[in-house]
């Protein structure tokens, strides 16, 4: 997984090993991650204007919000391939 580029969705891709976190838009405490990180300009919205349904964090601190199931990106970082 070190190299690998994995697809959040709609022709969008990240480097699976800056990855940190996969997270559920939810709750609050997601709310409030995604409101600091468009104030610090670290949003990324590769929703392609659909709904957000994950939200991924990188160790560089920038927060992309993705229209892709948690669980479809889990299996995709897993190897998996998803849907």
């Amino acid at each position: 997984m070190a190299n690998s580029i994995v697809n959040i969705g709609y022709g969008n891709l990240v480097m699976a090993a800056k990855v940190v976190a996969v997270l559920s838009p939810e709750s609050a405490p997601m709310r409030r991650i995604r409101e600091d990180a468009k104030e610090r300009k670290m949003l990324i919205d590769a929703t392609q204007g659909r709904k957000t349904r994950a939200i991924i964090i990188t160790d560089s601190d920038h927060v992309i919000l993705s229209a892709v199931q948690v669980e479809t990106l889990l299996q995709r970082f897993s190897g998996g391939g998803g849907d």
